[in-house]
Formats: C-alpha cells, sequence, structure tokens
C-alpha cells in the first residue's frame, strides 16, 4: 500500500527520538505530494530537514518557456516556496526552520486516534475519525483518476479539480455560483420561494461542514409560530462581520451599516476607521473595530460605538495582520486612517500592547474608561486551546467573546490561509463555551460567532452549541453584490464592492433592502425551526446541545462527536449586562465631577493638582471620553484642562486622549503612555531624569493620531508604533522603535535599540546619535526607511523644525541635553539622522518650495 510522505516522516521521526538516536539522523522527502508551502511546511514541522519535490520541478520544467532560463525559474520558484514558509513561520511567532522543525504546530481534524499515536504523537486530535483504511481508499481513488483512460466520460481527460476556483461537478466551494445567483435572486425579489432555492442548495448539501452531520432533536411538541419571539428580537443578534472601509468601497460600506440600523442589528467598520459624519446618523456602524493597526482609532470613533471589538485574531488569516495596498488608499481612506494618500498600509500581526492576558485586561480596562457604556468584545479564532484562551478573556473583564472560524472567507487573505489556517467555528464553539461554563464564568460573556453562516438552520445549531449571536461578512457582501471574483487586493473589483476606484464603484448595485429583505427571510426561518422545536426564542435553545443528534450516515460513523455534544451543567447564557471590572476608577471619577464645569462650559480654563499612585491607571482617558462624547475629535481649545500630577501613574497614563488636556507629571510613567492619543499635552519629568533614567515603559503612542508628548528620559521598547500623528521627544528608546509608523515626528536624545522603522511608511525621526561607538545606521531596518544627515541647506526647514522643537522641549523639561545640543547648535546638528521612508527627499523638497 501507497503511505503519504508525511505520515511516513511523522511516524519515522518518533521512532527515531524513541530509540535516542534522532539527533544522528536527518529525513530528506523526495516526493511528489509537496504543491505548496503549507504541504512543505507540514513535513518540515514533523521532522523533515530537506524536501526535495520533484513533481513541482518536473511540473516547472514542463511549463518553462522557449526563452526562459531554466535555472532562473526553478530560482524564483524556490524564492516562492521560502516566502510562503516564512509566512507560515511568522503566523506561529518562529523565525527560523530550525525551530520549526519538528515543532508540531498544527491541529488534526478527523483522524483516528490510531493515526494520531503512531505518526503525529504530540499533536492534538479534533474529532477523531478516518483510519488508515480511509486513507488507502482515497489514495486508491486519486489513483484511478490520474491513470484512468476515461476519466468521467471524458477520454485522456486531466482532473482539475476546482480546488482553488470553483468549477462545475468538481471540488465543493461553499459559496459556489449557484449559490451566490440564489441568495443575490432571493434579496432582490423578496419571494419566498426564491430564499427556498437557498434553503435547498445550503441546508440540503451533503456532510460539507461539521454541523452538517447533525440534525434537529427535539424534546417538546411544535408550538403555534405566534408563540415565537418577534423578527425584531431575533435581529438583535444579527451582525456584520468586520470589514474595512478602505478593504470595501464607501458604498458597500455605507449600505450594510444603514441596512443593520434599519434592522436593530449592528454592523462592524472594521480596522479602518469611519467618517465622522456617519456618526448618530443610519450610516454609524454600532461596532467598532480595535485593531493591530489602530488605524483611525480615536476617541471620537471610540464614544461613537455601542460595542467595542478588539480583534486579536481573524477567522480566516488566523496569525497575521492586514495589509491595504496603496492602489485602495484613496484620499478619503488616507484621512479617516491618518496617512498619505496611494501609501501600503500594514497591520502588524500582533497587538503591540498584548504580550499576556494581563496586557489584554489592561486594552479592555482602558476602553471602558474611553466608552463606559458600550460592551467591549474579543475576537479570537477557533483552535485548539481556544477554550483555555476564551477563560482568560473573561476573567481581563470583557463582556463578548467571538468565535470566528474558518469557513467564511476574505478578499484580503491569502489562499494558503485561506485554505489551511483556523479550525470550523463549531469546534471552537463548543470548546469556549463549555471551557467558561467548567470555570463559572459563561453568565459574565456573551459568545457570538461567524463563518460562512448564510441560513436560519445554520444560526439555529450555533444557538444550540454555545452562541448567543450571529455574525455574517462574506454572506452580507454577496447580498451587497460580491461574486466572489477573488481580487480585491487589486482594487479591480467589477461590481465595486471592493474597490476604490471611482469608475468601478460607479457598477456597485447593492441596496439597503437588499440585505434587509435577506435577513428578514433567515429570521423568519429561524421562528419557523424555534416553533417546530417548540421553543418560543433564541435564547431558551442556547447551549441546549441535546437538541442535536448526529444523522444517521455511514460515514457520520466514522467519527467521534461525543466531546462536541457533552454537556457540562451550569448556566447557557450571559446573565449581566456588562462583565464590570473589580477597579472601578474612583480616583478618576472624583476628579471628573471637579472637571464637568469647564467640559460643559470651556471658557475658563481650569488647573488641578493632584498626587497619583501606580493603580491608578488610565488616568485621562475617562475625561477624554466625555470631552469626546460632547466634541468629538475637536475637543476642548489648548490648555483648557491642565493636570499636574505627582508620583509615579499607572499603565496607559493618557490613553485615547483628547484636545485641550495637558497632563504634566512630576515623576514617571509605566508601560503605554499616550496610547491612541488624538490631541493634548503629556510631559513627564522628574528630579532624576536625563538619558540614564527610564521614565517611560513600553509601548508609548501606540497608535496615537495627535498631541504631543516629551519625556525627559528613555523609554522601553516599541516607542512610537503605529504612530499616525504625535510628536514627541524622548531621551532613548529600546528595540523596535516607530514601527509601521506612518505620520508624526518622533525625537530621540539618546540611544535606540534594533529594528528602527521597521514597516515605516510616513512621518520622520530624528535621533541624536553623539556616541561614535553607538552605530545607529546599524540598528535602522533598511526595508523601507533611511538615515539621511540634515546639516545641509536642502534640509534647513527640518532642521529649524528640529530646532524650534528641542527649545520647546527644553522649557517643558529642563533638559541637559537639549540644552547642550541648542547651545552648540551647529556642531550638534551634524549627529543627527532623519530617518525617513525611502524616497521623501524630492518630496521634502517639492514641499519646501510650495510646490
Amino acid at each position: 500500500k501507497v503511505i503519504p510522505m508525511l505520515m511516513v516522516i511523522g511516524h519515522l521521526s518518533q521512532e527515531l527520538l524513541a530509540n535516542d538516536i534522532r539527533h544522528l539522523a536527518s529525513i530528506v522527502a523526495a516526493t511528489g505530494e509537496v504543491f505548496d508551502p503549507h504541504s512543505a511546511a507540514c513535513m518540515i514541522g514533523y521532522g523533515a530537514a530537506a524536501i526535495f519535490p520533484y513533481l513541482l520541478y518536473h511540473t516547472v520544467r514542463e511549463l518553462q518557456g522557449e526563452h526562459e532560463d531554466l535555472v532562473h525559474i526553478l530560482r524564483r520558484f524556490r524564492r516562492a516556496m521560502g516566502a510562503g514558509l516564512m509566512k507560515i513561520m511568522s503566523k506561529m511567532g518562529i523565525a527560523t526552520i530550525s525551530s520549526y522543525r519538528n515543532s508540531q504546530l498544527f491541529d488534526v481534524i478527523g483522524l483516528s486516534d490510531e493515526i494520531i499515536a503512531d505518526c503525529f504523537s504530540g499533536t492534538r486530535g479534533l474529532m477523531q475519525g478516518l483510519g488508515y483504511e480511509d486513507i488507502n481508499a482515497r489514495i486508491n481513488a486519486a489513483h484511478v483518476r490520474a491513470f484512468t483512460n476515461d476519466f468521467e466520460g471524458q477520454r485522456n481527460a486531466l482532473y482539475k479539480g476546482g480546488y482553488y476556483k470553483y468549477k462545475k461537478g468538481e471540488e465543493f466551494h461553499d459559496f459556489s455560483r449557484p449559490t451566490i445567483s440564489a441568495m443575490q435572486k432571493a434579496s432582490v425579489s423578496s419571494e419566498r420561494e426564491d430564499y427556498e432555492e437557498v434553503k435547498r442548495l445550503v441546508n440540503g448539501r451533503d456532510k460539507k461542514f461539521i454541523r452538517d452531520f447533525y440534525e434537529l432533536n427535539s424534546d417538546r411538541e411544535p408550538i403555534s409560530i405566534e408563540e415565537v419571539e418577534p423578527l425584531s428580537e431575533i435581529f438583535k443578534r444579527f451582525s456584520t462581520a468586520a470589514m474595512s472601509m478602505g478593504s470595501i468601497s464607501e458604498e458597500a460600506h455605507t449600505t450594510l451599516a444603514a441596512a443593520m440600523n434599519r434592522i436593530g442589528g449592528k454592523s462592524n467598520s472594521g480596522e479602518g476607521g469611519e467618517d465622522p459624519q456617519r456618526y448618530g446618523t443610519e450610516l454609524n456602524s454600532s461596532i467598532k473595530q480595535i485593531a493591530s493597526g489602530r488605524f483611525g482609532v480615536t476617541p471620537e470613533y471610540l464614544r461613537s460605538a455601542t460595542e467595542l471589538q478588539i480583534k486579536v485574531a481573524q477567522g480566516a488569516k488566523p496569525g497575521e495582520g492586514g495589509q491595504l495596498p496603496g492602489a485602495k488608499v484613496s484620499p478619503l481612506i488616507a484621512k479617516l486612517r491618518y496617512t498619505k494618500p496611494g501609501v501600503t498600509l500594514i497591520s502588524p500581526p500582533p497587538h503591540h500592547d498584548i504580550y499576556s492576558i494581563e496586557d489584554l485586561a489592561q486594552l479592555i480596562f482602558d476602553l471602558k474608561q474611553a466608552n463606559p457604556e458600550a460592551k467591549v468584545a474579543v475576537k479570537l479564532v477557533s483552535t485548539a486551546g481556544v477554550g483555555t484562551v476564551a477563560t482568560g478573556v473573561a476573567k481581563a473583564y470583557a463582556d463578548k467573546i467571538i468565535i470566528s472560524g474558518a469557513d467564511g472567507g476574505t478578499g484580503a487573505a491569502p489562499m494558503g490561509s485561506i485554505r489551511f489556517a483556523g479550525n470550523p467555528w463549531e469546534l471552537g464553539l463548543i470548546e469556549a463555551h463549555n471551557a467558561l461554563k467548567a470555570n463559572n464564568l459563561r453568565g459574565q460573556v456573551t459568545l457570538e460567532t461567524d463563518g460562512g453562516l448564510k441560513t436560519g438552520l445554520d444560526v439555529v445549531k450555533a444557538a444550540i452549541l454555545g452562541a448567543e449571536e450571529y455574525a455574517f461578512g462574506t454572506g452580507a457582501l454577496v447580498l451587497v453584490g460580491c461574486i466572489m471574483l477573488r481580487i480585491c487586493h487589486l482594487n479591480k473589483c467589477g461590481v465595486g464592492v471592493a474597490t476604490q476606484n471611482e469608475e468601478l464603484r460607479k457598477k456597485f448595485t447593492g441596496n439597503v433592502d437588499k440585505v434587509v429583505n435577506y435577513f428578514t427571510f433567515v429570521a423568519e426561518e429561524i421562528r419557523e425551526i424555534l416553533a417546530e422545536l417548540g421553543y418560543k426564542s433564541l435564547e431558551e435553545i442556547v447551549g441546549q446541545n441535546h437538541l442535536l443528534k448526529v444523522i444517521d450516515d455511514e460515514f457520520a460513523k466514522k467519527f467521534n462527536f461525543d466531546e462536541m455534544l457533552y454537556d457540562l451543567e451550569g448556566v447557557n447564557t450571559c446573565q449581566v449586562p456588562f462583565n464590570e471590572p473589580y477597579d472601578q476608577n474612583e480616583y478618576e471619577k472624583e476628579i471628573i465631577e471637579a472637571l464637568m464645569p469647564t467640559i460643559e462650559d470651556p471658557s475658563t480654563p481650569i488647573v488641578i493638582d493632584k498626587e497619583i499612585g501606580n493603580l491608578n491607571r488610565s488616568f485621562g482617558t475617562r475625561i477624554s471620553g466625555e470631552i469626546a462624547a460632547r466634541y468629538g475629535n475637536e475637543g476642548l481649545p489648548d490648555g483648557t484642562i491642565t493636570i499636574n500630577l505627582k508620583g509615579v501613574t499607572g499603565q496607559s497614563l493618557g490613553a485615547f486622549m483628547s484636545k485641550g488636556l495637558n497632563i504634566n507629571v512630576e515623576g514617571a510613567g509605566n508601560d503605554y503612555i499616550g496610547k491612541g492619543m488624538n490631541g493634548g499635552n503629556i510631559v513627564i519629568s522628574s528630579t532624576k531624569a536625563g538619558r540614564e533614567f527610564a521614565l517611560g515603559g513600553n509601548t508609548c503612542l501606540y497608535g496615537a493620531t495627535g498631541g504631543r508628548l516629551y519625556i525627559h528620559g528613555k523609554v522601553g521598547e516599541r516607542f512610537a508604533v503605529r504612530n499616525s500623528g504625535v510628536t514627541a521627544v524622548v531621551e532613548g528608546t529600546g528595540d523596535h522603535p516607530c514601527e509601521y509608523m506612518t505620520g508624526g515626528t518622533v525625537v530621540v536624545l539618546g540611544q535606540t535599540g534594533v529594528n528602527f522603522g521597521a514597516g515605516m511608511t510616513g512621518g520622520r525621526a530624528f535621533v541624536y546619535n553623539d556616541i561614535e561607538s553607538d552605530r545607529f545606521y546599524e540598528k535602522i531596518n533598511p526595508e523601507l526607511v533611511e538615515a539621511l544627515r540634515i546639516d545641509q541647506d536642502e534640509w534647513d526647514a527640518d532642521a529649524f523644525e528640529l530646532k524650534t522643537l528641542l527649545k520647546d522641549y527644553y522649557e517643558k523639561t529642563g533638559s541637559e541635553t537639549a540644552k547642550f545640543i541648542l547651545d552648540n547648535w551647529r556642531i550638534q546638528l551634524r549627529k543627527f539622522w532623519m530617518v525617513a521612508p525611502r524616497g521623501v527627499k524630492p518630496t521634502m523638497i517639492a514641499d519646501m518650495k510650495g510646490e
């Protein structure tokens, strides 16, 4: 019998380990089964030291053009495979192949315990199923397809498979042309018979998803549909999944927002910000997302929401950040994201202020101060172990947890991620639901799920497995015209859904009524199913997994569903309106009472002197939220409120700070100073200050969009990551400063760490490099930026701006370093490097000439 190469490698590696001789041998896989980076990653992850993909090499040779050099083609192929492998490793936080080898960082779905024990020991198996005989049968079937002379009636036909692109009669695609056509027809006609066709295609499919292995099994007699909760109550549980302004067109974004507001559901802004003109109108997105790029996150943005969603990961591409191509960054998108048109925007894979569950708790606390009336949700992906993470999120005082499945899709994800990353939502949802129940936390949080939901039956099964709310992503886009062209990243969407091209946007045919019509059908189907089950509301069936039974099918009998249908004692739904943190921030509430007259009538400035301790977290955030609620991002006039603090502040000083607020600290700060600040001034100094003293922690100014920060000392790592507009002066930084920066000015009057300016596409940094042994130019990441000297005439405007800034910094802090530089300006200017995006030089000259 033929044995798949991956099973051979896994078993061989384990046997060598068991006999203590693994270190004496390397495994080389000569195989025809490697055809993309994922298959290569699996071989390496289970022990292969090298791979010889002979079938791929043969294919490349067959495709060689008449005038193309084979060696050059193979080098390009190897480079592409290497880039794919690095992408896969980066998702898991691994930097080298040697670390990835034998790491076994995979989930196994649907294989028997016997195979896992023999070949993939140490990997967690989910939903145990197929055995050796089943694998052998599949290999034989593939062999027959490959070598028969008459395949499906086509002599000498090549089986194309339809794996990457839908082909009728071949590989199943959930959003196939017939399904898309049926959904769009039902949304346009509003005829029940058209929606019945959707139900036939979706609910009647043959065992393509885990939920398809279950059928409803009620313990009650049917009731009249008149007794079931109305459509309006069901609509409240619906939302559209996060899709940003930028990834999709303004027309698509506003249509979804208006539709969800009209039915009483919620739309999601995605991570690209939102036009403030939409706030308070039917076009406002009720859910505002806070993602790793923090694009468009301002105090007004946070106050305009009823729900704030922290995107830890995305179901279609877990472990990855986002990237918006420069072609899609129009003037409007650039304005909303605080950047320049035409510049490619990168979201980092992790949140740089979340490296532990305690860090997540701090961000949740920050957001609850910025908008006390909004619920805070955390979006996780379905994966083995998500239950443990969900428990931590609940303990971090989130109000909602979202389990995002891999069954949906996004045009923003590479094909390898769509195909191979993430798990079905059913597996993650039931694990999270049971873990929360086991830890007596289920009553503290709401559970939501998304990933390929289309019909009322999908929603009902999700509810039975533990979800109280339901998000529609790709399906919602289909309703406004998406036909799955899969060219979202090219800005060439032919139906005006996923493009910023003005001509293509004219082809947009979506409207609010189409979305409302379809969701009405879904809600009506839910009511009908509830009536048949004998239940009056979705709330009653949440977590009631006895309402499901495995279908009577020979293939279904191969799998073990016991773990999914296991029922734990405890509540199945959220029992509280908010998951309140233990810290009620009474310190700042007391100050707000004194400030409210000035906030309401800012004609008379106010100055407050207070002592502060490191238990007082997120100081200034709640005050800024009150300002933003009344005045938006315009804030108050400069200097309206001045607060002088003495002591060491807690984390997130001045997070999401509004204009008109000044905070002066005599002492020191902590992590996350000025995170997301939009205006105002923060000055930190001390009797013991200067380049040798640390007065700020890690990740200061993360995602900040405006204002000014002066710290008379050095700060920690990741300073000014994703800075979009703040002017800052510090006297030293740790590693990774100015990563992914898109705007603003940073001055460092001392030593920095490594990896300076990685992913930086905008703004400028001035670094004072006065120590000869400290070779700053070796610390920059040269991929996107360059270091320039500014002691030449062409940079006079920049040098003048730097000098003016240092004068202000000296006046505010009394910095000896700044005074020395100013007193010896001509000589010390030569020791400054200016770090800016490559090619910035001609632009700055043009700006100085006023062109």
